[in-house]
């Protein structure tokens, strides 16, 4: 599952921001902002997945979005959840074309702005330049 999540942030990356990226296995303590959103498999598991970024890396974002250089806190915020429905989203399509852990989605929801020290099961790191965003998930 985490594979096709990975795959949508990669392809996130690659044609949304359109930003050569490398992925790391290593997760680096960093303020971040955390969201994430529930999934539910075709068997009935249920899972975290956790979308969190450094300030920069949703800058970028915002950037690309909204045009936006010096976005507030709000903003960010905001855009935190966008990427996470974007990206899981992505990821669920992803599932149902392999027609292998098909699920549904949950609504994003907006955890903290803080060090990403959430309970997970399996994570990855992306990064562009300096910037970063944690891919993890959790098993519920």
């Amino acid at each position: 599952m985490l594979q096709t999540i990975i795959e949508a942030s990669e392809n996130f990356c690659i044609h949304q921001i359109r930003a050569p990226h490398t992925l790391h296995d290593d997760i680096v303590e960093t303020r971040t902002l955390i969201a994430y959103i529930d999934i539910e498999t075709a068997l009935g598991e249920k899972h975290r997945v956790y979308i969190a970024s450094d300030s920069n890396f949703m800058q970028r974002i915002s950037l690309l979005y909204l045009g936006e250089e010096e976005s507030d806190d709000e903003t960010l915020i905001d855009m935190s959840l966008e990427t996470a429905n974007l990206i899981v989203g992505s990821a669920k399509v992803i599932a149902e074309e392999s027609q292998k852990n098909v699920y549904t989605i949950g609504t994003p929801v907006f955890e903290k702005i803080d060090t990403f020290d959430m309970n997970y099961d399996q994570a990855k790191l992306i990064k562009i330049d300096d910037d970063k965003l944690i891919i993890a998930i959790k098993k519920l």
